[in-house]
């Protein structure tokens, strides 16, 4: 690199130099950051499409075995295998390969609840206008949590019955009649079907079958 001579240079000449030095350094931030934003686009991309195909098959998977299960239910039926007529819960077993298909009363929500959960949002995003912790405010975290749905689109009756809990803390006329609404939206009772599937070791004994990477 060439040596500048500082004293054969006027002031104006070394702003010059100074902010040509600072140009490029802002030039060569930029240049460092697009390829970052660019590196990180290309890996959460390829995550996401391999994530979605996976969604897509396990999806598929499940409604393969929801149809091949009850479709079986009825040879079961047939063979006498059922205890009852509307028996919901069985297992099937085949070598070292089993499938166990396990229903229960789950409580649901009926159609009024959607509309609690909407004049709740809005109360929380007005009463937070009034903290002074704004989104950070523990309470406001907590109830928007509790407010997430399941994978089929569905409010967690659990999650919601803990709402009830914060009215005292909330003491406000338009959270307790929100609450009432979603209490009275409770006389909805639904069925769960879930499936695990077991494989049989050497040593003869069954182990889980976990279709998800974050038990393995």
């Amino acid at each position: 690199m060439e040596q500048i001579d500082l004293s054969k240079i006027s002031a104006e000449q070394l702003e010059r130099l100074l902010e040509q030095k600072r140009q490029q350094e802002h030039e060569e931030k930029i240049k460092r950051r697009e390829a970052y934003e660019g590196i990180r686009a290309s890996v959460v991309r390829n995550i996401e499409q391999k994530v979605r195909t996976v969604a897509s098959d396990v999806l598929g998977l499940f409604r393969f075995v929801c149809d091949e299960t009850e479709a079986f239910k009825s040879v079961m039926a047939e063979y006498g295998q059922l205890i009852r007529a509307d028996q919901l819960t069985f297992s099937l077993k085949e070598g070292n390969f089993k499938v166990e298909v396990k229903t229960n009363k789950v409580k649901k929500f009926d159609e009024r609840a959607d509309v609690a959960a909407s004049r709740l949002i809005e109360f929380l995003q007005e009463w937070i206008r009034s903290s002074e912790k704004g989104l950070d405010d523990p309470m406001y975290q907590l109830a928007m949590t509790l407010l997430e749905r399941n994978r089929y689109g569905d409010l967690d009756y659990k999650s919601v019955s803990k709402l009830y809990a914060l009215e005292e803390r909330f003491n406000r006329p338009e959270y307790s009649a929100i609450m009432s609404l979603f209490r009275e939206s409770n006389i909805v009772e639904g069925t769960a079907t879930n499936f695990y599937f077991y494989e049989r070791t050497e040593m003869g004994v069954w182990r889980k079958l976990e279709p998800s990477f974050n038990r393995l």
